[in-house]
């Protein structure tokens, strides 16, 4: 079971990190473009080139967080209904309400609209996870480096491996937590 969950984090974390990278690339590369053309598609010289990159690494900062919450909730569908190492997640439906049963039928076919309830859920505790990370790092940091604040260490690439690490565990704890979520064996 503990191979499942590397191996379904192992392959949200890949996804995750590059379609958010692709993603913010061309909101950065568009921005910069339209910037570079409003303002009368000056001859690149050297000073120009220099300006356009400052651009686009100032926009691709701000794209990151955007992408990265558009691609969180776009991941979470593709991690249900793939069998891996003998387990599958499933996402239940609502259960009948004219039969007593505690759980639904599993949904084949899921869809955004099924994954919102899921997702609120997922999102949350991956947000308490990162901010137990935060502190446990900020508490390491003050113990055992020369770093006086959190700010000269802390920037998104860091807060991006703190996902990553919470999306591990928040997928053992979503399993176990969310009557709508289940591992079955396939």
């Amino acid at each position: 079971m503990s191979r499942f969950y590397f191996f379904i984090w192992l392959q949200w974390a890949v996804k995750l990190t590059l379609y958010t990278a692709l993603l913010t690339f061309f909101i950065a590369a568009f921005i910069t473009l339209v910037i570079y053309i409003s303002q009368g598609t000056g001859t690149l010289d050297n000073e120009i080139t220099r300006a356009l990159l400052t651009i686009f690494k100032f926009w691709f900062m701000v794209a990151w967080n955007f992408a990265l919450l558009i691609v969180l909730f776009r991941s979470l569908k593709y991690i249900f209904n793939k069998c891996i190492k003998g387990y599958v997640f499933v996402l239940l439906g609502c259960p009948k309400e004219e039969t007593n049963e505690e759980t639904g039928e599993i949904i084949d076919e899921i869809g955004y609209g099924d994954l919102l309830k899921v997702w609120r859920k997922w999102f949350m505790l991956m947000i308490w996870t990162v901010a137990g990370e935060m502190i446990v790092a900020v508490i390491v940091m003050k113990l055992f480096s020369s770093y006086e604040s959190v700010f000269t260490w802390f920037n998104m690439y860091v807060l991006h491996i703190f996902i990553l690490i919470a999306g591990f565990f928040s997928f053992i704890v979503l399993s176990v937590k969310c009557k709508k979520v289940q591992v079955k064996k396939c």
